[in-house]
């Protein structure tokens, strides 16, 4: 037996530093289920008891009680009593297990454990949900999956109007489906991640049959960059005035070639006689509302403001999307800011300044994504919190996209742009704008 049990502990070794090394790089999932999975999932099985003691997640049964005259005799001690958990299922990452609540007990000390569970279980995070009545799901991972290496490039699209952008914290692709969420939220502070993402969803686009239309009035300094790419670009306030303008015009003729055919939406008619999607990228909405108080920039402002509503309460079903960007988008900017994110069901929050630009940007969907996105520290950028069609949170990261990279692109598809003959005039389109 001395021999034999000598190979196995050799084998083992050469195991740990060799193949485990190699398999971690090449197939992380694979060496996490081998490896990582059996020892947290033991850790979780027995720690259970303490660690739901030590964080208030146990409740107290009544003891008996007896009355006799005046005098109250107690019974037992109270007893702790631990919620019962299943075991933990592996996931590609992590591990997850569900706990039933005892009588009385709410999902709220859960939440509020979160952190302590993770060091428990020496774990990157840990997210806690209720999916139903008297249940919590805990879900656990072992590590950044947006930091990861080894993680699979994202597929391209093969449909029309979804974008790969990056990676969800799943290890899934992150895809903005302008099918499934017409309209778009992005907010950041400077250097937090939009410009890359707004870079990485115009290379996406660029080469589907979408018309590009730009927003950019810090005089085109972002935007201008894919001008080749754009059906037009305004540069300034009065020029996105009148853009705004043509394409809810533009939206009029859609309603009425839907109403002729018996359609409810552009999508119901035939390829051929299908308006062109348009995708209008607003960069820094506030440029749309500050105004130095003349009555001239105030009357831009207020048509500004009536037209991106118009564009965001009717375009889904027109074939008209937006995505809005800004460091804040809030109602300090104007009357019609609100108004106007109530209707951009998509949102994406990358690191802010200020807790109220991420309670604007989530707090109407989620309450729990206010919280996360703000635990976004300065050297995570590209990284967000992004809630879609099915209103659940989740962390992702934008991929990495250069201006010389979205430069490329732009030039390569500039020939496939379509010409919008609704923004005739309105200002200089592609390379002139």
């Amino acid at each position: 037996m001395g021999p034999t049990l000598l190979a196995f502990a050799l084998a083992l070794l050469v195991w740990f530093l060799v193949v485990g090394k190699e398999l971690r790089q090449r197939r992380p999932e694979w060496h996490w289920y081998l490896t990582g999975y059996p020892r947290t999932a033991l850790r979780v099985v027995f720690t259970w008891a303490k660690v739901a003691y030590l964080n208030d997640l146990t409740v107290s049964r009544k003891p008996t009680r007896r009355v006799l005259g005046d005098l109250v005799v107690k019974g037992d001690p109270l007893r702790p009593c631990v919620p019962r958990c299943s075991f933990p299922r592996p996931t590609p990452n992590g591990l997850k297990l569900v706990v039933q609540l005892q009588p009385g007990q709410t999902p709220d000390p859960f939440l509020a454990a979160t952190e302590a569970l993770a060091h428990a279980w020496r774990m990157h995070a840990v997210r806690v949900v209720s999916p139903a009545r008297g249940i919590v799901l805990i879900t656990a991972t072992a590590n950044d999956p947006l930091q990861m290496p080894g993680r699979p490039a994202a597929p391209e699209p093969a449909a029309l109007l979804p974008a790969v952008v990056g990676a969800l914290e799943t290890g899934r692709a992150w895809v903005m489906d302008f099918r499934r969420v017409p309209h778009w939220l992005i907010v950041g502070a400077t250097q937090s991640g939009k410009s890359t993402l707004i870079a990485r969803l115009i290379t996406q686009l660029a080469p589907q049959p979408v018309a590009l239309v730009g927003i950019d009035c810090k005089g085109g300094m972002e935007l201008g960059l894919i001008a080749q790419r754009l059906s037009a670009l305004a540069t300034c306030r009065a020029e996105a005035v009148g853009i705004l303008g043509a394409l809810v015009t533009d939206m009029q003729e859609r309603m009425r070639q839907c109403r002729a055919r018996s359609a409810r939406s552009i999508w119901d008619l035939g390829e051929k006689e299908r308006p062109v999607p348009v995708v209008v990228i607003v960069d820094e909405l506030a440029e749309l509302y500050l105004t130095n108080g003349s009555k001239e920039q105030r009357a831009e402002a207020e048509q500004c403001s009536t037209y991106l509503l118009r564009l965001a309460q009717l375009g889904a079903a027109l074939g008209v999307h937006l995505v809005v960007a800004g460091q804040r988008v809030g109602s300090d900017l104007g009357p019609g800011v609100t108004a106007l994110r109530a209707q951009l069901s998509g949102r994406i929050c990358h690191r802010v300044n200020d807790p109220g630009t991420a309670e604007m940007a989530l707090g109407d969907l989620n309450k729990e994504a206010v919280a996360v996105a703000q635990s976004i520290g300065e050297t995570e950028q590209g990284v967000a919190v992004t809630v879609g069609d099915m209103g659940a949170w989740m962390r992702s990261r934008s991929r990495l996209t250069t201006s010389a990279e979205v430069q490329q692109v732009a030039a390569k598809f500039a020939d496939v742009t379509p010409d919008l003959r609704c923004l005739a005039g309105t200002v200089s389109g592609g390379e002139d704008a």
